[in-house]
């Protein structure tokens, strides 16, 4: 395989990985909610979560690399209306019509909230480590994002093929240093189970919220994709690096000695109070990871509202301010609520794509 092919591949792949590990993964409170909660079934949780997560890469990709899609609009007729007119049937074109329109607008709605939830994260790091007021934190990230929006996707990209690789390098040490210090024979010992639900369902549930982010932003990376074995080789290469990070974080939520409940960023408090020599490092692959989160679903988003450059201008002035002032509502809250209740709606999308 060709060196830019494969250069393309893994640009694809860091645009996957840095949308998907954003402060609610890196900071252990995703991980800790769908997963570290049911015990070590977590675990098995973690592997159903991303494979089925991969599945959905592919089947997507193959979607975008099949039909001429430029916007999730053009998507959602694939997925719904399957682009057959028939006038006999009208009645129930408009009615798939609606349920397009209206899938569209939660889409929508949900990445812009989770744009809100990274910069309510990257306040709420600023505050938790250095005492420093979110808002102020906040605002940084709401001015860094305007600027990357104003250079569109190829911006997006290069940021994602730059830090990237960083932050998946440096959870890879953080890791295993972490690994010697934990008897995996007795794991079961350190790990409770505190939430009694089904825990297939909310690796399912976790998987459907994050589809639903990441297939517009696939849809913004259609023009890298040239081939079927890219998209698999992208689809397997996304679903290991997504796997072996996910438990990486699961493993550090075991050093936690106090209430994790109480905590905002729990994987954050491990490292800062137990492996302090990495707790800056830790800290950039937090806002790092936040920031790759947050310009990926941003574009998206604004690509998707817009109808021209003028607008795209305007929303993302009116969606960064706004950011920092829903930031006040407090990161573990949002995420606690909301990502559960959208990723219910999000399995009417993923059992459209499967099929």
């Amino acid at each position: 395989m060709g060196f830019f092919i494969m250069k393309n591949i893994l640009k694809v792949v860091f645009v996957i990985i840095g949308t998907l590990i954003g402060a609610g993964f890196a900071s252990g409170q995703e991980m800790y909610v769908f997963f570290f909660s049911y015990g070590m079934e977590g675990l098995i949780g973690i592997i159903i979560s991303s494979l089925l997560m991969g599945l959905i890469i592919y089947k997507t990709l193959g979607i975008l690399d099949k039909y001429e899609i430029r916007t999730y609009k053009d998507f959602l007729d694939i997925l719904i209306i399957n682009n057959q007119i028939n006038k006999k049937i009208d009645k129930k074109i408009n009615k798939k019509s609606k349920i397009k329109n209206i899938i569209n607008w939660v889409v929508n709605i949900f990445i812009m909230i989770t744009f809100f939830i990274m910069v309510a994260g990257f306040g709420a790091y600023f505050e938790q480590e250095f005492g420093i007021n979110s808002l102020i934190g906040s605002s940084i990230l709401a001015i860094l994002c305007f600027a990357v929006f104003l250079t569109s996707v190829k911006g997006v990209v290069k940021a994602n093929e730059l830090l990237v690789p960083i932050l998946i390098l440096f959870l890879i040490i953080i890791g295993t240093i972490n690994l010697k210090s934990i008897n995996l024979l007795q794991l079961g010992d350190y790990v409770v189970r505190t939430n009694q639900s089904n825990f297939v369902l909310s690796a399912i549930i976790y998987c459907s919220y994050n589809s639903i982010l990441l297939i517009p932003v696939l849809i913004t990376l259609k023009e890298l994709l040239k081939s079927k074995k890219q998209i698999f080789l992208i689809s397997i290469i996304s679903t290991f690096i997504v796997i072996l990070l996910s438990i990486i974080i699961y493993l550090i939520l075991v050093k936690v000695d106090v209430d994790i409940t109480k905590l905002e960023m729990p994987a954050v408090y491990v490292v800062s109070n137990i492996f302090t020599i990495l707790k800056y490092i830790y800290g950039f692959i937090i806002l790092g990871s936040i920031f790759t989160t947050s310009i990926s679903l941003g574009t998206s988003f604004l690509q998707n509202v817009s109808k021209n450059k003028k607008s795209y201008t305007q929303f993302a002035i009116i969606m960064c301010i706004t950011s920092v002032i829903i930031s006040k509502i407090g990161f573990s809250n949002l995420i606690n609520f909301l990502y559960p209740v959208f990723g219910y709606l999000g399995l009417i999308q993923i059992w459209k794509i499967l099929i």
